[in-house]
This record gives C-alpha cells, structure tokens and sequence, in this order.
C-alpha cells in the first residue's frame, strides 16, 4: 500500500500536465475512500525534490522575458489563459509538496484532508483552462512562461509556517484580487468557456487561501506565537515583491485574512520587486 507522501511525490515526479493532474486526482479519490471508509492511509513519510518534473514545453524564461499581450486580442486572452495553466499546473505541485515536504511536523488528518482537496481541485482548473486552450487552437505549453513560480517553494523548503504564509496567504490570496478582472475581460469578449472555468477556480480558490490561514493560525496557537506578528515577520522574509492594492477584502475575509495582515506590508520595502 502506497502512503499519502509517497503518493505526492509520484505526482511531484510526473512531468506531463495532464498526467501529472490524472495521477493527482486517481490518488485523491483513494485518499478519500479510505477516509470514508474510516481507515485512513499512512501519511508515512517521503523525499520529495526539491523542484517538480516539468514538461518540455513551456519554455520557462526570467519574469522579464515572458511577452506581454494585450488581453483585448484573441491571441492575448489565449496568453493570459495560459498564464493561469501554468499557475495552475504549479499549485497542483504546491500542494502535493505541502504534504510530502513537512511529515517531520505532527499534524492531525485534517491537514492532509485540506491539501489533498486543494490538489484535486487545481488539478481540475489546469485541465479546464487546457480545454478552454485547445477550443481556441492552442495548448499548455505553447507559449513561454513565467520560471520564478516555484521560487517561493524552494524558499520555504523548510520552514512550514512560511510555506503557509506565502503560498496560500500571499500568491494565492492574489488570486482572488485579479480573477474578477480577468472574468470580465472574456465577458466582454463573449467567450462563456473561460467565464466558466475562471468562475469555477474563483469559487474554489476561496477554500485554499482558507486551508492556509487556518493551518497558520492552528500552528502559531500551537507554538503561543502572535499570528499577525509571525505573518509580517515571514513574509517579509520570503515573499520577493510587494504587496500591492487593490485587494478583494471581502473574499480575503471570507478566506481567514484580515486587513491588518495585509495592508501593513504594503509599499513597506519587501525583498525585490516584481
């Protein structure tokens, strides 16, 4: 019987997307069934690499190499589509990697059940977002992409309340400030598939940002740490860039997040820009 680490780290190890997404959610479903079943996998324990198997295609360039396309054309609205496979593609292995990395940290099954669900769910918004690509004529990994998504990963490779604070709490609360924009832009292109596919990681992107700051504040009360401090104090650390505005208050609310996490670390010199 495969443990739930060593179940992450095969997922880590598959380079084809649609692959990568199959064999994530196969291992999901047997995840749950055994938990429906009250005997539960061993979460065992694993080495997982310190970078995912990535496909051949995209080519990954520096941030500052990747084109920029206007989003009013349709060959833009493919590029941004792109942009969120690939984003995508990379939190499926975030999440896999959250499970693998930290089996040194006691944590209850609830932890595992938050992460292996966030799993399953992006890898459903990659293969949405590929079929939306490929009803457009084109396809994950036919434009360059961005080579700095898995820096914050390496970062936090061993430090567990720092993945916490900047995967899910920073990039992924992200998430949720720019989707209603990229929304209306298909919108007003008339193109329902992407609506309903960026609708759906919307909703669901919700439920990660909260897995995150319910584990972050699970953990600081464990340790008797002041969350907000310890939030501040890490993402400054780690997160290379700044924060900046607008942010969806309402759904970061919803998510766990309060205002005065976020708002302080705004403009206030953090790492490098962006």
């Amino acid at each position: 019987m495969q443990t739930l680490a060593e179940m992450a780290v095969e997922v880590l190890t598959t380079a084809d997307g649609r692959a990568k997404t199959a064999l994530g959610r196969r291992h999901a479903a047997a995840w749950f069934a055994a938990r429906a079943a009250g005997a539960p996998l061993p979460v065992g324990r694993a080495d997982p690499p310190l970078r995912p198997a990535r496909p051949a295609r995209p080519e990954l360039l520096d941030p500052r190499d990747v084109p920029r396309r206007r989003p009013g054309s349709p060959a833009g609205r493919i590029a941004l589509l792109h942009a969120v496979g690939h984003i995508e593609l990379n939190a499926v292995d975030l999440h896999w990697d959250i499970i693998a990395r930290f089996t040194d940290h006691p944590m209850p099954l609830g932890f595992y059940d938050d992460w292996v669900k966030a799993a399953d769910e992006e890898a459903k918004h990659f293969n949405l977002i590929c079929d939306c690509l490929e009803a457009m004529g084109s396809h994950y990994g036919a434009l360059p992409a961005h080579a700095g998504m898995w820096r914050a990963a390496e970062d936090t490779a061993a430090d567990l309340l720092g993945r916490l604070a900047v995967v899910p709490m920073v990039l992924e609360a992200r998430g949720l400030d720019v989707t209603p924009g990229m929304i209306d832009i298909f919108r007003k292109a008339g193109e329902d598939g992407p609506i309903a596919a960026l609708e759906t990681i919307y909703a669901e992107e919700v439920g990660h940002v909260a897995y995150g700051s319910k584990w972050f504040n699970w953990l600081c009360g464990r340790e008797g740490l002041d969350p907000k401090e310890v939030f501040h104090d890490l993402v400054r650390r780690y997160f290379h860039g700044a924060l900046k505005p607008p942010f969806n208050e309402e759904k970061r609310a919803e998510a766990g997040i309060p205002p005065d996490f976020y708002w302080p670390l705004v403009g206030d010199g953090l790492s490098v820009a962006d």
